[in-house]
């Protein structure tokens, strides 16, 4: 059974459809790309799998755990990456993981074990006790994904995990996402702008244009249907247009903020 299932799933804002009606499996223990234009509708789909904003229409299921009846339970079983930072720039690495740990209830005497655990793991183990406010960009995405994953996380939703990132940063996090996948069992669902990043990172590949989904495939397949040698030419023949992280002027503003505190 696919550890994310969705079924006509919708998301409506005032008479606008930000989703429309999409059906989508996501398998076990595979790095999922949900790529689109912005307001295509993926950051939306997103908050709708995680639970942060309701369902208008549809179903999703996370784990077997039906987003609608027990949110609850799939927010115990996911975690989730923002664009925007979560960490706290004024604690310390080590602080942050220790009270993410007590916000997912990792049990008290594991606490410590684990942040310590997690450190080592994301290469930040002599950074721990220094302000995250001294990280480097990559660093804080580091960080910010080892306190996501404390809980051992079956489903590790990430929004746009390398913006703002030099390309050493991103090769990082592209190895902690293969790492999680590979020596942990997490499924990994993100989404990107980047379709090297897609290209090297997932398995599969769904592409949504006008809240709508268009394609869906690995990389290869998809890059064989249309007879490219790239997933750039696969992306503007799916969606019309160039790539661009543009959009509204919010959604602007809130990657240019992201970009300049990781930088």
């Amino acid at each position: 059974m696919p550890i994310v299932h969705t079924k006509g799933l919708t998301r409506r804002f005032n008479g606008f459809v930000a989703v429309d009606s999409l059906d989508l499996d996501v398998e076990e223990k595979e790095v999922f790309g949900l790529l689109g234009p912005n307001g295509a509708g993926k950051t939306t789909t997103i908050k709708m799998l995680t639970t942060l904003l309701p369902v208008s229409g549809g179903s999703a299921q996370v784990a077997g755990r039906d987003v609608r009846a027990r949110p609850a339970e799939v927010r115990k079983v996911i975690g989730y990456v923002p664009q925007m930072l979560s960490a706290d720039a004024t604690l310390t690495g080590y602080e942050n993981l220790v009270i993410f740990a007590k916000l997912n209830n990792v049990p008290r005497d594991q606490v410590e074990k684990r942040a310590r655990n997690a450190l080592e793991r994301m290469g930040l183990s002599e950074f721990g006790d220094k302000l995250v406010r001294t990280y480097s960009g990559g660093m804080v995405r580091r960080l910010e994904i080892a306190q996501s994953a404390l809980h051992f996380p079956r489903v590790l939703f990430l929004d746009e995990p390398t913006i703002g990132l030099d390309p050493l940063a991103r090769r990082a996090v592209w190895d902690m996402v293969r790492q999680l996948r590979d020596e942990y069992g997490t499924t990994i669902f993100l989404t990107t702008h980047l379709m090297d990043e897609a290209d090297a990172l997932c398995d599969r590949i769904a592409i949504m244009h006008k809240s709508k989904l268009v394609v869906l495939g690995t990389p290869t397949e998809l890059k064989e249907r249309v007879g490219v040698s790239s997933l750039d030419e696969v992306f503007i023949h799916h969606t019309g247009g160039m790539i661009e992280s543009g959009g509204s002027i919010r959604e602007i503003q809130r990657e240019r903020m992201t970009a300049r505190r990781l930088g």
